[in-house]
C-alpha cells in the first residue's frame, strides 16, 4: 500500500472482523500510520519502530521533536515491558482496568530513548494507556501488545475544543483520512479527552480529569 491512500475499513465495533484487523496491522508493521477508535475518541496509532510514521504524526499536527506520545497497552503485563509498576500502582491498573485513563509512570530500560518524557530529576516518564475499546485491544493483540498513539489535534483547532472533537467517524476521515495509510471505522466512538493520572509519586495526581472521570478512591 502506498503512503496516504487513505484506505477506510469499516469494522464491527464490538466484534471485529479478524481479517480487518489483519490489514490494518500489516499496515502499521510496515511502518503505516492508522486511525483506531478508542474508549476516548480516535487516535493516531503507530508500531514502535515505526519511525517514519512517527515523523509523519509530527508533521500533520506539527510537533516538535519533544513533544511526548502515548504507549497504549493491550494488558498490564505487556506495559510492565516499558514502565516499571511497584505494587501499588499495580493495584491501581488492575482496580481500574480498561478504562480512558492515561497513567504517567516511570520508564523502563526497554523503552526506546527517543520515547522518554523528561520527569523530575534526572529520571525519564512515559505516558500509558490500556484502552477498553474491542476494535483498539483486537488491534493491540495483533500488533504485539503495544502501539504509540497521539490524540487528534491539528495546528488549527482550539486546544480545550481539540480533544472532543475525534468521536464522530466521519468528520475524523474528513479531517485526518489523508494522512494516514489505514482507518478502523467502527462508526462513533465515546469522546475524548483522557484523563490523566501522575502515578511517579508516593501517590496517584489526578492532572486531568477527562470526558469520562476516574475515581481514584
Amino acid at each position: 500500500m502506498s503512503r496516504g491512500e487513505g484506505l477506510r475499513l469499516d469494522v464491527h465495533p464490538t466484534h471485529p472482523q479478524a481479517r480487518q484487523i489483519e490489514r490494518c496491522a500489516q499496515s502499521l508493521a510496515g511502518d503505516g500510520l492508522a486511525l483506531c477508535p478508542t474508549d476516548a475518541g480516535y487516535a493516531l496509532v503507530w508500531g514502535l519502530d515505526g519511525t517514519g510514521a512517527e515523523e509523519r504524526v509530527r508533521r500533520l499536527r506539527q510537533l516538535d521533536t519533544r513533544h511526548p506520545f502515548t504507549l497504549c497497552c493491550a494488558s498490564i503485563s505487556d506495559a510492565s515491558r516499558f514502565a516499571r509498576l511497584d505494587d501499588r500502582v499495580f493495584r491501581l491498573l488492575r482496580r481500574l482496568g480498561h478504562s480512558p485513563g492515561t497513567y504517567l509512570l516511570p520508564a523502563s530500560g526497554q523503552l526506546p530513548n527517543r520515547l522518554r518524557q523528561c520527569g523530575r530529576g534526572n529520571r525519564r516518564d512515559i505516558g500509558i494507556r490500556l484502552p477498553g475499546h474491542p476494535v483498539a485491544q483486537a488491534l493491540l493483540e495483533a500488533c504485539g501488545g503495544v502501539l504509540l498513539s497521539a490524540t487528534l489535534r491539528s495546528p488549527d483547532m482550539d486546544a480545550d475544543e481539540a480533544p472532543f472533537l475525534g468521536h464522530e467517524a466521519d468528520a475524523v476521515a474528513d479531517l485526518w483520512l489523508h494522512g494516514v495509510d489505514v482507518m478502523l471505522d467502527a462508526g462513533h466512538c465515546d469522546p475524548g479527552p483522557t484523563s490523566i493520572l501522575d502515578c511517579t509519586g508516593d501517590a496517584p495526581v489526578l492532572l486531568r480529569q477527562g470526558f469520562t472521570p476516574v475515581d481514584l478512591d
